[in-house]
């Protein structure tokens, strides 16, 4: 057998830590959590509300790829400026070992009146009900590491457990996977098995996915300007981290990022009404 890749090694201990956790948590505890009752916020909503930005905005520590990003952020802080300055939605990473997340971070950031996406690698039901003790109001699944029946059946779990669910794909093969329980499709701009990205994914699979879906898109999201390209190709969503963690204070760096983009939008809008009024004027 050949080198496994990165996301082969994460699905390995992933499968052990989640038999290791029903021993030490079981379901019916689980159940008890104070979270598992409250009602949900619906992540998809959100993300069509015209009075947020559409950003998914993502607590993260450390990844495979780029390692420690920042180590001792505060997720109340962070999250909170999150919520503050427009974000549709908050990601929260919860897997440990390669990306330094814990269901604390989750919990904590639960303070905040937004959707909160579980970001880990599911697999089993086990980890649906989990993130629902945890205060998730969405999980993740990646197309990459399931089957297409597997995928069903856990966005159909999620479901009956009033969590929405976001599929995420990066790869025109892996559209198979999509189902009536997915509530929204996310596309990876990097590759899960080598880690490198390419931002143009994203539109090239966008136009082959099914009419009337809530799309976003996820990794490589520097700048505005591909916001606001992504916003004409037809997305309704963005999920950034990395750009934000990066910083010193990811609270005032998403701060200045969304200023920028409100007046990136603004001189669009602009530019467009002016070239309307011109053209009613020829």
């Amino acid at each position: 057998m050949g080198e496994q890749n990165i996301l082969e090694r994460i699905i390995e201990y992933k499968r052990e830590e989640v038999r290791q956790r029903k021993n030490d948590m079981p379901v019916k505890e689980l159940e008890k959590s104070l979270f598992f009752s409250r009602p949900v916020f619906s992540l998809k909503n959100c993300l069509h509300d015209p009075s947020k930005t559409g950003i998914i905005a993502e607590f993260k520590r450390r990844s495979p790829s780029k390692g420690i990003i920042n180590p001792d952020a505060s997720v109340e802080r962070v999250t909170a400026a999150y919520s503050q300055y427009g974000a549709s939605a908050i990601s929260v990473l919860t897997d440990t070992p390669s990306f330094g997340g814990s269901a604390e971070d989750l919990m904590r950031s639960r303070m905040n009146p937004l959707p909160v996406l579980r970001k880990d690698f599911t697999i089993d039901e086990y980890q649906i009900t989990e993130a629902r003790a945890m205060g998730a109001d969405a999980i993740l699944l990646i197309a990459a590491c399931l089957s297409p029946d597997l995928t069903e059946r856990l966005a159909n779990f999620a479901r009956a457990s009033g969590l929405e669910t976001v599929l995420e794909i990066h790869q025109e093969s892996e559209l198979q996977h999509l189902c009536d329980a997915v509530d929204v499709i996310g596309i990876n701009n990097r590759d899960l098995k080598t880690f490198t990205v390419d931002i143009n994914r994203s539109v090239e699979l966008e136009g082959k996915l099914p009419a009337g879906k809530t799309i976003i898109a996820e990794s490589g999201i520097h700048d505005v300007e591909t916001i606001c390209t992504l916003k004409s190709a037809g997305f309704n969503g963005f999920l950034i981290g990395e750009q934000f963690m990066k910083e010193s204070d990811p609270a005032v760096a998403f701060a200045s990022f969304v200023d920028q983009l409100k007046r990136k939008l603004y001189e669009s809008k602009s530019l467009r009404h002016d070239a309307t009024r011109s053209g009613e004027k020829a």
